[in-house]
């Protein structure tokens, strides 16, 4: 019963350590890319010339800004 018993105990150590870490893991990808967009102004004017438009500053910081307005707004709504 004694082997049963550490065995068992080895198992929900180890799924708990891999809850744990999931966990963890998840939470920090979330602040690196929260603090650190992968969009940046030259992306968004290069795929505004992709699409056929000419992009003044003007519209490439607007859509920029819009970006990452609404991957806040949506981060925020995830973690109510």
């Amino acid at each position: 019963m004694n082997t049963f018993l550490w065995i068992l105990l080895l198992v929900v150590a180890f799924g708990g350590g891999m809850f744990a870490g999931g966990y963890i893991l998840r939470k920090q990808v979330e602040k690196e890319f929260s603090e650190n967009p992968r969009l940046d102004v030259n992306v968004v004017r290069e795929m505004m010339s992709q699409m056929g438009q000419k992009p003044s500053e003007a519209k490439v910081q607007q859509a920029y800004r819009n970006i990452i307005k609404h991957s806040k707004a949506a981060a925020n709504k995830k973690k109510k």
